[in-house]
């Protein structure tokens, strides 16, 4: 009897749960919630499992083919977030640039800000000096981190308000090299004991890419460690991930690490997943297929036009591109000759495209603002207007009408 009751009242329970979740409209999948960390500091998220692979490669240089394992990548993150704090006065919340094409240097610096609690914002290095100041200002960056073709876009704005500006590729000339004048490879003589015990909160910010939003005028977007640990989480983690990542991948890296969708669904997924990264700094599609059959690429984030180069070359079929297993398109969409065409070009690839998804969900969402908002309004009308009847009526009684 004891166990009847108790079974009924199981029953009443999740009877009970499951109104409660229609009313509040509470989607669950068949799947089991993905346990999400989002406690851990971003850079300790990312290399949570790093025993399993810290030899593996973790960064290939496409120009240079310059690997670094795993372990490397860490030890040399920490030894910039060292220099970082020592050398540039860094602390905790403050702003740096990356104003940098794809290169191992953005990886090491975006990571080795995050292990000292500071933030970057991301730049097009192709921006105007004028867009690019006016960045800064308001993201209230501190320190530049550029190439040596691009140093003058913001050498007189770190020479005026005093500044650090480290250049990647070229030390500082004679006529440039002050004291907060820095070559980024002098960075990492620092002691890596000098990295600072750095207290994160989880909803502290650690990105601030810029963004138009798809129109108007670039905003920050302030993305903290919680806020992108649960996105990766989301992508790569749990029995069934929206990205197949896997430690035996090659993931391509050719899409700019300075936009969200790079950094995130790229750069970071991968280091969590442990697969290897292959940076190279810019579209070219030659160097792009040579790439690709040398290191045996087996995901590739592309973007429509990428798509649309290789299927319009002439010389792709001389190319061995059938180590890619998946093909990844992402913001916009590609049209089904396209999408046929690809096939054609790489029957063992499957394609998912990113942007689908978000215009569906996007849309969704609209939907749902726009009705909950025409429900506001229509109830905040007949509000207005019973209130100003039954005021009309009040007065009339005590002017005896």
């Amino acid at each position: 009897m004891e166990a009847k009751t108790q079974s009924q009242e199981h029953h009443e329970n999740n009877h009970h749960r499951e109104e409660e979740e229609e009313r509040e409209c509470i989607f669950r999948s068949k799947l089991p919630d993905i346990y999400i960390p989002n406690h851990l500091p971003l850079h300790t998220y990312c290399f949570e499992k790093i025993a399993e692979f810290r030899d593996k490669p973790c960064l290939i240089d496409g120009p240079s083919g310059r690997k670094w394992t795993y372990a490397e990548v860490e030890a040399t993150s920490r030894r910039v977030g060292a220099a970082f704090h020592s050398q540039l006065g860094l602390q905790k919340g403050q702003v740096i640039m990356l104003l940098l094409q794809n290169c191992p240097e953005f990886v090491f610096s975006f990571l080795g800000a995050s292990f000292v609690g500071g933030v970057s914002t991301t730049a097009n290095p192709f921006c105007t000096p004028a867009e690019i100041e006016k960045q800064a200002r308001a993201s209230g960056a501190r320190a530049f981190i550029t190439q040596s073709a691009f140093a003058d876009k913001v050498r007189s704005y770190c020479e005026l308000n005093n500044f650090h500006l480290i250049t990647i590729d070229v030390p500082p000339s004679e006529e440039t090299n002050t004291y907060r004048s820095h070559y980024f490879w002098d960075l990492l003589d620092t002691e890596e004991e000098l990295l600072p015990q750095v207290e994160i909160n989880p909803d502290d910010v650690v990105a601030l890419p810029y963004s138009s939003g798809t129109t108007g005028l670039p905003k920050g977007v302030m993305l903290t460690h919680k806020s992108l640990v649960t996105s990766i989480a989301q992508q790569v983690d749990g029995e069934n991930p929206n990205l197949y990542f896997h430690n035996e991948d090659v993931i391509l890296c050719v899409l700019p690490l300075f936009h969200i969708y790079s950094l995130n669904s790229v750069l970071l997924c991968a280091l969590r997943a442990g697969a290897a990264i292959l940076i190279m700094p810019k579209f070219e599609i030659y160097m792009l297929m040579d790439l690709v059959q040398k290191y045996k690429v087996t995901i590739a984030p592309f973007v429509p036009p990428i798509v649309l180069a290789i299927t319009r070359n002439p010389d792709v079929d001389k190319y061995d591109l059938s180590s890619i297993r998946t093909v990844l398109s992402g913001a916009a969409p590609m049209g089904k000759d396209l999408e046929d065409t690809l096939r054609a070009k790489l029957p063992n690839a499957k394609l998912g495209q990113v942007f689908l998804i978000l215009l569906i969900i996007f849309l969704f969402l609209l939907i749902n603002l726009l009705v909950d908002s025409i429900i506001s309004l229509l109830s905040d009308f007949f509000e207005f207007y019973y209130s100003s009847c039954f005021g009309l009526l009040l007065i009339r009684a005590i002017l005896g009408r």
